[in-house]
């Protein structure tokens, strides 16, 4: 019996990791991504109403970053779970169309929002806490922003970071990060 489960976890764990599939705009689209209006404003009330953070995600097209992060990170099911439990997530297109409202009540196409924000790589992901003055644009309402492709362990301290609101604290993300790093290696 004990050889018997043993091969289960082995085939369990040694199964590949299920990536999101590509929607017709060309950008991944992992369950847990949100299907909106993206009218920031309501998207942050939708947020608070299911008691997660608002998460916006730029990506664009044939961004090999992009898929490594919804090929490698993403998928794993401690990384999935705590982006299901804890955030409300918005996808933006980098050089898409479609119609965005800021949070200062601009309205204009993705890529345009995008310029706006001043971004410029993808991936970038935006962070905001639960309260966000009407008047602020997203680039300086965030609270945090992590831009680029990240391993397993800097996407989940950054998550798990935002969620405890270590924006306000007096620990900076890279000092949490290196605390975090060595307690996992102890």
């Amino acid at each position: 019996m004990l050889k018997y489960l043993s091969c289960v976890f082995v085939l369990l764990t040694s199964l590949p990791v299920v990536a999101a599939e590509l929607g017709d705009d060309g950008l991944h689209k992992a369950p847990w991504i949100q299907d909106t209006f993206k009218d920031l404003r309501e998207d942050l009330v939708d947020a608070n109403a299911e008691g997660k953070r608002l998460m916006v995600m730029i990506e664009q097209r044939g961004c090999i970053y992009c898929t490594k992060m919804h090929e490698e990170i993403y998928p794993l099911p401690h990384i999935t779970n705590y982006i299901t439990d804890n955030f409300y997530v918005v996808q933006i297109n980098m050089f898409g169309d479609v119609e965005v409202t800021d949070f200062d009540g601009t309205v204009s196409t993705e890529k345009e929002m995008v310029k706006k924000w001043g971004i410029l790589f993808t991936p970038t992901i935006l962070f905001f806490s639960e309260d966000v003055a009407v008047d602020t644009s997203a680039n300086k309402a965030s609270v945090a922003v992590m831009p680029g492709a990240f391993g397993p362990g800097t996407t989940f301290d950054m998550l798990n970071w935002v969620v405890a609101k270590g924006y306000d604290k007096e620990e900076s993300f890279q000092k949490y990060h290196a605390r975090k790093i060595s307690e996992r290696n102890n």
